[in-house]
């Protein structure tokens, strides 16, 4: 039996449950091998909920009677005016995770779809993000495509 899947978008009050997931998520990156130096849950949990409410982060969720079993965050990106053209908006998609058991069932396709009517619907210039191997064909279908213009300087060497 297929569980309905609601999309909406994220309040303050989600924060304790996006924090868990994002932990959930950050642990399938290491393969439940937490380093030592590991961040509260706590502290992610006041990060988002500061965020959410306030403009420049926003997120979308997707629930079924259970809960919330994904979400998607973007954040605005804004731009210097300037005399000759537009300083419209540019998104930073971040954050995207669907438990497992709602994989390959459209709800990450669901979650994309709302942020990407709003973005569209706010007049964003583009989107950016750095996609994983696993979330890459769905940004691709979604019409994501590789960048010429985009330039990266890893600080972290």
């Amino acid at each position: 039996m297929t569980t309905v899947c609601t999309v909406r978008p994220a309040r303050p009050d989600d924060a304790r449950r996006l924090a868990e997931l994002r932990w959930i998520f950050k642990e399938e990156d290491h393969e439940g091998q937490a380093p030592a130096s590991a961040r509260s849950l706590e502290e992610a949990e006041r990060w988002i909920r500061d965020r959410l409410g306030g403009g420049h982060w926003l997120a979308w969720v997707a629930e079924t009677g259970d809960g919330i079993c994904g979400h998607v965050f973007l954040c605005l990106v804004e731009r210097l005016p300037e005399p000759y053209a537009d300083n419209l908006p540019i998104g930073y998609v971040t954050n995207f995770f669907v438990t497992p058991p709602r994989r390959n069932r459209g709800t990450g396709s669901a979650l994309l779809e709302a942020l990407l009517l709003h973005a569209r619907g706010a007049g964003f210039e583009s989107l950016i993000v750095w996609p994983s191997d696993r979330s890459g064909p769905l940004y691709r279908r979604s019409g994501f495509q590789p960048s010429e213009e985009l330039l990266e300087l890893p600080l972290d060497t």
